[in-house]
């Protein structure tokens, strides 16, 4: 006979899924590179106060950190970094977090001490690759030695044992990216867009020929322009170029053959995502005629081989929904990827035999299946008679049940960026949520990436109305359909998807209650202190600043405290330097004066996004209790209180 399930109302359930599970027992993964028969990713780990570790993984399944404490392998260009390392023949380049120099580890000499390479300056490198041919290595610099002026980016060369002066080989353009050495080492390919533009907005590919001197020279324009953003520029074995191109309006493969550019396999479907950070990659070559890639389809990843003679698409099968970070070597292919039912991990897939063998787990938990809620793919209506798309988590605790004629509490979540996307991958925060009674609904509003350029560009000049929007029209969705209580609908969200939520709470009435973490509060103060990677962004999403100013006044939730009629919980790290965290707490001070319940939690070792064990498990906990006492249940296990004004 089924167990017999307490009866208890939605969000007091207990859950075996604990704050302190999510944040001592999970890291994170990215930055996968192949060297010979070695694979290294990079591991973020939260117990280790979020440090950046570089991590080996050899032939015979041996693993082990390449880098010790205190070397954290980071970088700080663009902020939000990416590309930090890259290792050929045992040599391991990086950058230290700390000073943002570059530092080399000969491996393969057995040395175990990293030196630096790059002098003490105001420096910061990114997108490293190593010239062995000509003793050096290639590299984004971003230069901010001059005090009053934003930085320059460049791509430059530095010898690679240090010591020589930096040789800048690309200049001019407000931003470049993605140097690329030609197989044969003769060509250098590259990336590169000005100001207003973000990468997903056009970007230009250019190719030089490198003389003796490995200088570039006659470089010429391949691909890119108006409406056009090419992403991951790749020379196969044979020296053709690849790239992927939104020309028709999805991000598709492409090569360049005799100044012509062909479409390789031609779908709505996306082969590229937005360039937040470097060192990112959707396919990789197999041979002369073959690439693994990775595509998505309506937010699902699916891992593919593509015949270069012919365009043939041939699915790969894995259980996987999520997929990036794609390298192949031989006959090998390493990503990282996750699924519904296994969070995000380093895989390795043999080719020939399809067998899939896990190198590295974000988490080793396991949880029992009763407790775990899978994601539905939805699509509702919203504004303009247009659809969007959202996954939708029930409440899932075997050994419990609410009352037959109780509905439970929404949370509506949306990613950051805003031109980012959520996933369907296992995730240990949203299931913390549902297994505690609460449906979760993970909108990709329009705006998000993965479903084509048309998509994304609908937030264009309406951040803070298509977004939320498409959150509250979710969530009124999902009560018209009876599968949520509307009075008890809450919306949460960090860093951009944080000022959705606090516009959300302002300028809409159909929230209860919200948190936002890290998020805007005043767009006009984030146009005049962000750093120069998104310094412009916003004449993209609202309009230019100044000329257009009363938008950002009209869309800024500071400035419309009066409509708030409902209570929210702030998280802010006091290091921030994205968003400032003086916009987290002029929103705590104007909500509280107005009488509404609200609490202000501040970390001061934080900076944009919670690295830190403890704070990330202070901040699940507390805004469970802060939801429990703004609508009235009991939780079963006693929680740390927190500072509530007018409650």
């Amino acid at each position: 006979m089924p167990e017999r399930r307490t009866v208890a109302p939605y969000g007091s359930w207990r859950s075996p899924i604990t704050a302190a599970m999510i944040v001592a027992e999970t890291i994170g993964l990215d930055q996968v590179s192949l060297d010979g028969d070695d694979t290294y990713w990079s591991e973020s780990r939260p117990t280790e106060g979020g440090r950046s570790v570089l991590v080996r993984h050899t032939l015979d399944d041996y693993r082990s950190d390449v880098i010790a404490a205190p070397f954290n392998v980071r970088s700080r260009v663009h902020e939000y970094g990416g590309g930090a390392y890259a290792v050929r023949d045992g040599i391991v380049i990086f950058s230290h977090f700390a000073d943002n120099r570059l530092y080399r580890l000969d491996l393969a000499a057995s040395e175990t001490e990293p030196h630096p390479i790059t002098p003490e300056a105001n420096w910061r490198y990114a997108d490293i690759v190593i010239d062995t041919p000509r003793n050096r290595l290639l590299c984004v610099r971003e230069d901010h030695t001059a005090s009053g002026t934003e930085p320059v980016n460049t791509i430059i060369a530095i010898p690679l044992d240090g010591g020589g002066e930096q040789r800048v080989l690309v200049s001019g353009p407000d931003f470049v990216a993605t140097p690329r050495l030609s197989s044969d080492d003769s060509q250098l390919a590259w990336l590169s867009w000005n100001h207003p533009n973000m990468p997903w907005d056009r970007t230009e590919l250019r190719v030089a020929s490198l003389d003796e001197d490995g200088a570039p020279s006659d470089a010429r324009l391949v691909a890119g322009g108006p409406n056009e953003s090419v992403f991951q520029p790749e020379w196969s074995p044979e020296g053709t170029l690849y790239f992927v191109s939104d020309r028709t309006g999805w991000w598709n493969l492409y090569r360049a053959v005799d100044e012509k550019i062909e479409p390789l396999c031609s779908m709505e479907a996306e082969f590229g995502v937005p360039q937040w950070v470097f060192g990112q990659s959707t396919y990789g070559f197999a041979g002369d005629d073959r690439i693994v890639c990775a595509y998505n389809q309506r937010g699902i990843w699916q891992l593919a081989n593509l015949s270069t003679p012919d365009g043939r698409l041939d699915p790969i099968e894995t259980p996987f929904t999520d997929i990036g970070q794609v390298r192949v070597n031989g006959g090998k292919v390493v990503l990282v990827a996750g699924s519904p039912t296994e969070p995000s991990q380093v895989a390795c897939l043999e080719l020939a035999t399809g067998e899939r063998k896990t190198l590295r787990r974000s988490s080793e938990v396991t949880v029992d299946t009763g407790y775990v809620s899978i994601p539905e793919p939805i699509e509702f209506p919203t504004g303009g008679g247009l659809t969007s798309h959202a996954f939708f988590y029930r409440p899932a605790n075997k050994d419990f049940a609410a009352p037959e004629d109780e509905r439970p509490p929404l949370i509506v979540q949306s990613h950051g960026g805003p031109t980012a996307s959520s996933d369907a991958t296992f995730d240990l925060g949203i299931q913390y949520w549902t297994s505690r009674g609460f449906a979760v609904l993970d909108v990709n509003y329009g705006g998000s990436t993965g479903y084509g350029r048309d998509y994304r560009e609908r937030l264009k000049g309406h951040w803070g109305i298509v977004d939320v929007e498409d959150c509250a029209n979710g969530a009124r969705y999902l009560a018209e359909q009876g599968e949520v209580d509307a009075e008890r609908l809450i919306i949460r969200g960090w860093s951009a998807s944080g000022y959705t939520t606090l516009a959300a709470l302002t300028f809409r009435d159909i929230f209860k209650a919200g948190a936002s973490y890290f998020g805007v509060s005043d767009l006009e103060a984030l146009a005049k202190e962000t750093h120069k990677f998104e310094s412009r962004y916003l004449e993209s999403l609202i309009g230019p600043y100044p000329e257009q100013r009363d938008v950002y006044l009209e869309r800024s939730p500071i400035h419309h405290t009066e409509h708030l009629s409902c209570p929210m919980i702030l998280f802010q790290g006091l290091d921030d330097k994205v968003v400032p965290p003086d916009q987290a707490e002029s929103m705590h001070e104007a909500v509280k004066a107005k009488g509404l319940p609200v609490a202000h939690v501040t970390f001061d070792d934080e900076d944009h996004g919670f690295r830190k064990a403890e704070n990330i498990e202070r901040t699940y906990d507390a805004e469970l209790l802060f939801y429990s006492e703004v609508f009235g249940f009991e939780l079963p296990d006693r929680i740390e209180p927190i500072e509530i004004a007018n409650l």
